[in-house]
C-alpha cells in the first residue's frame, strides 16, 4: 500500500497533529493511530492498518505523538510519556468531535504502550484497543517486562504481534495477557520482526477483530 491510498486532511490543532481520513458522514465508528518511539505517523505499518480500517467503514485519525511534533526525527530526546498520554487524550477528544460511533485507540509499540496506559487509568475513555508490537520488554531484558498496569484493563484489547518480536515472544505475549480481565485476543504475524513486515501481511484478521470489538 502506498502513501496515497485515500484522502486525508490534515489536523493541526490543542495538540494534535496528524492525518484525518474519513469514511462517512460522521455517524460511524472511529480510530486513533499512532506510532512507535522511533517513527511517525507516516509509517509504512500505520499508512497500511489505516489503509485497512478505512476500508472497513472506520475513520481513522493518524496522528504524531507530542514527542514527535517536538521533535521531528530521530527518537525522543527524553520520554515523556504523561504528556504523550495527555496527546492521545486530546486526539481522542478531536475524533468524537468528528465522529458520533464508538472510537478505539490504537498504537504501534511505544505507542500502544502509552495508549494502554491511558485506557488503563481512563477505562472509559474509549470502546477497544488495538496493540501493535506490544513492546512487552526491552530487547535482551525479559527481567523488565512493562506489565504492571495489564491487571487494571478494564477496555477490550487486540494485540497484533509478530513471531520473531525480539520485545517479546509469542509465549511471554500469552503469559503477560493472562493478568488481563478484559476481553482480548491476540492475533499472530508468522516470520514479523518488531515492524510487523511494514504492513506487509494480510490484515483481514485485525480488521475483523477490530470491528467486532467495537461493536460489541
Amino acid at each position: 500500500m502506498t502513501s496515497n491510498f485515500l484522502p486525508a486532511v490534515l489536523i493541526e490543532a490543542d495538540g494534535v497533529r496528524g492525518h484525518l481520513h474519513r469514511a462517512g458522514d460522521g455517524d460511524e465508528n472511529g480510530v486513533v493511530l499512532t506510532h512507535g518511539a522511533g517513527s511517525n505517523c507516516n509509517a509504512p505499518l500505520l499508512l497500511a492498518v489505516a489503509a485497512a480500517l478505512h476500508a472497513a467503514g472506520l475513520t481513522v485519525l493518524r496522528c504524531d505523538l507530542p514527542f514527535r511534533q517536538k521533535r521531528p526525527k530521530g527518537p525522543p530526546a527524553s520520554v515523556d510519556g504523561p504528556g504523550d498520554r495527555a496527546g492521545l487524550r486530546a486526539a481522542v477528544g478531536a475524533l468524537r468531535g468528528i465522529v458520533s460511533g464508538r472510537v478505539a485507540l490504537a498504537g504501534h509499540s511505544y505507542g500502544g504502550r502509552q495508549a494502554s496506559m491511558l485506557a488503563a487509568d481512563e477505562p472509559e475513555l474509549v470502546k477497544a484497543l488495538l496493540l501493535l508490537s506490544y513492546p512487552l520488554h526491552p530487547p535482551g531484558k525479559p527481567g523488565q517486562l512493562r506489565t504492571a498496569h495489564f491487571a487494571k484493563f478494564r477496555t477490550p484489547v487486540l494485540f497484533v504481534h509478530g513471531a520473531k518480536d525480539p520485545f517479546g515472544s509469542l509465549s511471554e505475549m500469552k503469559t503477560a495477557i493472562t493478568q488481563i480481565a478484559a476481553r482480548k485476543r491476540l492475533i499472530v504475524v508468522d516470520g514479523a520482526g518488531h515492524d510487523l513486515k511494514g504492513g506487509r501481511f494480510d490484515v483481514a484478521a485485525l480488521v475483523d477483530a477490530m470491528l467486532e470489538l467495537l461493536d460489541a
